[in-house]
């Protein structure tokens, strides 16, 4: 079974995998989750999915759990157990059951392991080291199993990683001799296959490829300050003058433009690179992204200008106009969507957002009533039906949809604060003010300073 990459997935799974990359943009983890087991139970081989998935479920988890247990040990417990015995009959078919315990706890050090052993047996190489480097990131401290990485990595012939996982493991077991050892043991392997390849380059080649090696590791390097990224452009730009076909180049030039925050330009340059890619679905995405941030960057600016000259007629149209124009094209390219896919709840609860904030609250209904079914998003269409439905002064109709997003919501967290509070608000509306205060009054007895709930709950009292 090989190692594939997003060009290689099936025609048929590539739209699960841009619903996945698109939840994630709009930071709905759960349901990029389920999207991405869907897309890995199909094509396991899919390490960038993979890697994805995996993020995805820290963010949800939060940090490394405490280890628990006997002498602290985190165990497998028996479905782990259950699981090792069929991945050895069924490896492939074993791997979505190792990833469903995976989402419960993505640093599970057994299930990881188990993960890793099952790569293995596929010749899955790359997706095994990753299945260990996830427990190497989550708990250094297990030697076990980083020296079992090192291990994988030596007998690959990577040699320079496997002397930084040995490292890793004496930082934290300063006496462990095999670890000791096992970095000697790498170093030399690592130098060694340096100076074969020194041995095989003359002096012009070296020189060649350092000046390459140099200019890379200047591209990649993160915290570059504006002047440094300005010099990286117009470094970038004679190279394009000079190949405008140049694919690595035009991503290049798109990349340090985003980073400039040059939105307009980063924008063209994704297009053309899409363009010379054969349509890379990544860098269409990409392309649209810096599309909408140079909107939102116009409109801030004629915000600011207007702002600061109040009496200008002409601008504050110009403000107007921009902002109608930003809604038609968020509508009619949610609307497209929608067409292409008429059966995805996040597409509908998209398109009903932005029939609300273009002020088609009618509109919206039809589309937020059918995101509904998505377990993930819920809450929050619900919450966005509330407020149309208040925008009708359809009252009644919005209390219900804050009710009933209540009855999912069980910890006090800001999502049910917002809730609460936009509930107490169309009770005081309505003249309800007992009920308005029981929702302020909620919020009150955990968070003093949420908005103004002190003065609306002390104020009761006098």
């Amino acid at each position: 079974m090989p190692e594939i990459t997003e060009k290689d997935l099936q025609q048929t799974i590539k739209p699960l995998w841009l619903k996945a990359i698109s939840a994630v943009q709009t930071s709905n983890l759960p349901y990029a989750v389920s999207l991405l087991q869907a897309v890995l139970k199909d094509s396991p081989g899919f390490l960038d999915g993979r890697k994805l998935l995996r993020k995805c479920e820290i963010q949800l988890c939060g940090a490394p759990k405490k280890k628990g247990g006997l002498f602290g040990i985190q165990t497998g417990g028996m479905g782990l157990m259950k699981l090792a015995g069929h991945a050895k009959k069924d490896p492939a078919g074993t791997l979505p059951l190792i990833e469903k315990e995976l989402e419960k706890d993505p640093y599970n050090e057994a299930a990881s392991e188990l993960l890793f052993d099952t790569f293995v047996r596929l010749e899955l190489f790359d997706s095994a080291a990753f299945a260990l480097e996830t427990v190497r990131k989550g708990y250094p401290e297990n030697a076990k199993l980083l020296h079992k990485l090192a291990e994988f990595y030596f007998a690959h012939d990577q040699h320079l990683i496997a002397s930084d996982v040995y490292n890793d493991i004496i930082k934290h077991h300063p006496t462990d001799s095999a670890a000791i050892k096992g970095s000697k043991d790498a170093s030399a392997r690592a130098s060694m296959q340096k100076q074969k390849w020194d041995e095989n380059a003359d002096m012009r080649t070296l020189m060649r490829n350092a000046a390459e090696v140099e200019e890379l590791e200047k591209a990649t390097r993160s915290g570059l300050t504006k002047e440094q990224l300005e010099e990286r452009r117009d470094r970038t730009i004679e190279k394009y003058n000079a190949d405008p076909n140049h694919l690595a180049t035009v991503k290049d030039l798109a990349n340090i433009y985003e980073q400039l925050e040059d939105w307009h330009n980063a924008q063209t340059f994704y297009e053309w690179a899409h363009t010379l890619s054969a349509n890379d679905v990544a860098l269409s995405i990409k392309a649209g992204q810096m599309k909408d941030r140079a909107a939102e960057a116009d409109i801030r600016n004629l915000e600011t200008a207007a702002a600061a000259d109040p009496d200008n007629v002409e601008l504050q149209a110009a403000l107007a106009a921009h902002k109608a124009e930003r809604l038609a094209l968020v509508v009619a390219e949610a609307k497209r969507r929608v067409d292409q896919n008429p059966t995805d709840p996040q597409l509908r609860y998209e398109l009903g957002n932005a029939l609300y904030l273009a002020g088609d609250h009618s509109g919206a209904i039809l589309h937020l009533q059918q995101a509904t079914r998505n377990p993930h998003i819920r809450t929050k269409v619900l919450l966005l039906l509330g407020r149309t439905f208040k925008a009708k002064n359809m009252f009644d109709l919005s209390i219900k949809q804050y009710s009933d997003a209540l009855s999912d919501l069980h910890s006090m967290d800001n999502t049910k604060k917002e809730v609460l509070y936009e509930k107490g608000l169309i009770h005081d509306e309505m003249g309800d003010k007992e009920h308005a205060l029981e929702c302020f009054k909620q919020i009150y007895e955990v968070d003093y300073g949420y908005r103004d709930v002190a003065k609306r709950v002390e104020s009761s009292y006098q």
